[in-house]
């Protein structure tokens, strides 16, 4: 009798729980502050800010969820091998095109999840983002305590089939602080049917 592969990948992953010693949390933390510090920076910087100069002025900074370690979670890392272009809606309702590179299956206090990985097409083929990827994703405190257009977290393309998703790096895009840009809107099938409480927040 044959196993679902993915099936057997999801209830696995509930007996794969993250454990951290207190060195390892100390380095975890510095480095979630030092991506929380380089976000702040980011807007504040005039040559790179997404924020014009009035924005600056008034903009209160970056708020984030306190830092969340069982949202620190192993993933199994399922590579779809399909060349086939999956085109993504943004927020200025133009279309962008990228690859779906994998799944990541995983599991949340005991409950199993998965989320599509993208890479994009536009960036594939550029200098040093050629192993670029990304989770657009959405979950029960999107439009409430976070940007209602998702948040997106940055990946690299893992040298084995197993990955960690930090979701105390999860960002929001551009768009949720200001106009004129076009923000990829996370597919349906990348939405958690739980709240995220880690990382940027509204």
């Amino acid at each position: 009798m044959k196993v679902n592969c993915l099936v057997f990948l999801l209830f696995g992953m509930l007996i794969f729980q993250p454990a951290f010693s207190q060195e390892n949390t100390l380095a975890i933390k510095k480095d979630i502050a030092s991506f929380q510090k380089s976000l702040q920076d980011e807007y504040s910087n005039p040559v790179i800010s997404p924020l014009n100069e009035t924005q600056r002025k008034h903009f209160p900074g970056i708020q984030f969820f306190p830092i969340n370690m069982e949202l620190i979670v192993p993933a199994k890392f399922v590579k779809t091998n399909s060349d086939e272009v999956f085109i993504m809606e943004t927020s200025s309702h133009k279309q962008k095109k990228y690859y779906l590179y994998a799944k990541a299956v995983f599991n949340i206090k005991g409950k199993p999840y998965s989320l599509n990985v993208y890479q994009s097409l536009d960036l594939k083929n550029k200098k040093g983002f050629e192993n670029f990827l990304f989770i657009p994703f959405k979950d029960e405190t999107s439009g409430k305590e976070t940007y209602g257009g998702g948040r997106y977290i940055d990946l690299e393309i893992p040298a084995s089939g197993d990955i960690t998703i930090n979701f105390n790096k999860a960002y929001q895009p551009y768009c949720a602080y200001t106009e004129g840009y076009n923000c990829p809107i996370p597919p349906a099938v990348n939405t958690l049917p739980i709240p995220i409480y880690a990382g940027v927040r509204e």
